[in-house]
């Protein structure tokens, strides 16, 4: 559960800086929220979290 909040913090603040500094506009910003949702339900979803926890593993593994 703390990664998933990790990525969630991350991805806002990503989203944030995008809407104030990139040109992205508000209601692209709702799109991209909207289609996070929808995926969430769809039957793809399983596999988009083995991705992201796998691809998290792997960082993870990485010694500096």
């Amino acid at each position: 559960m703390a990664l998933s909040i990790s990525a969630v913090v991350l991805m806002l603040i990503i989203v944030v800086l995008l809407v104030r500094k990139s040109g992205l506009k508000a209601g692209h910003a709702v799109v991209c929220v909207l289609l996070g949702f929808f995926l969430a339900g769809s039957s793809i979803a399983p596999t988009i979290r083995e991705l992201t926890n796998n691809v998290a593993g792997m960082l993870g593994d990485i010694k500096f």
